[in-house]
């Protein structure tokens, strides 16, 4: 049976390039896109696209509708900044998108997945959900409540004919490090310590950036394999590299 497959964020990044890759393959996708011009340029391409805003019940409330086998859990806001000083809006704001939009979204789509008896979600968190170092607290720790999300999601949704898998990758050159770490550094003084948190979260986070078409490739694989682990690391060494590096 050819797979529904419903992912959110795919206006760019990984969303983005798997939409595409799912297309060419002949799914069926629906693209949840963040802007208007995001979901008009998939559609142009073939793509059935719309414009929803996790952070809206209202607006996530469509979701259901489409009654996906398949919820790539996708969306996700960046934000850096020092536990010590990082404004609360900034770090509410991360949280209602990573974190409860994510929920939000996930609830709206399991009443049909287990009227069904069957469904795949997959949960993109990121090495940020294992590991968190300097500046990177405040999008650490949602990636750190998604990861707990996965495991009881897991859990309680067995017994139903559905599984939860997560992926975590690493640096990729998508433009969302590069985004998050300019925005940081826009707000710090020179020749601060904090400058030099900066200095290092910099080369940290965008010194060794990869290709991004490997978790693109192993996102399609997680849509479309019959097994799928639950736990999938990119690149796969990830956890070593970031064990070493402690």
């Amino acid at each position: 049976m050819n797979k529904k497959i419903l992912v959110t964020g795919a206006g760019s990044g990984f969303g983005l390039g798997l939409v595409r890759a799912l297309q060419a393959l002949d799914y069926q996708v629906i693209a949840a896109c963040q802007y208007e011009e995001q979901a008009t340029q998939l559609s142009s391409e073939g793509i059935e696209s719309l414009v929803v805003d996790i952070t809206s019940d209202n607006s996530v409330s469509k979701l259901s509708a489409h009654a996906p086998d398949v919820l790539v859990n996708n969306a996700g806001r960046g934000q850096l900044g020092s536990i010590a000083t990082v404004p609360m809006d900034h770090v509410q704001s991360v949280f209602d998108v990573n974190v409860f939009g994510t929920l939000r979204v996930t609830q709206s789509i399991l009443p049909g997945m287990r009227e069904r008896g069957s469904g795949r979600i997959i949960m993109v968190s990121s090495i940020a959900g294992v590991f968190s170092g300097l500046l990177s607290g405040p999008y650490s720790m949602t990636k750190h409540a998604i990861e707990a999300m996965a495991k009881s999601l897991k859990a309680e949704e067995e017994p139903y004919g559905i599984e939860v898998v997560k992926l975590n990758p690493g640096p990729y050159a998508t433009g969302f490090n590069d985004d998050m770490v300019e925005r940081v550094e826009a707000t710090i003084e020179e020749g601060t310590r904090a400058a030099e948190y900066a200095a290092a979260t910099r080369e940290r986070m965008l010194g060794n950036q990869l290709d991004p078409q490997e978790v693109i490739d192993a996102l399609v694989e997680m849509c479309t394999a019959d097994i799928v682990p639950f736990e999938t690391f990119k690149p796969d060494d990830l956890l070593e590299r970031y064990k070493q590096a402690r």
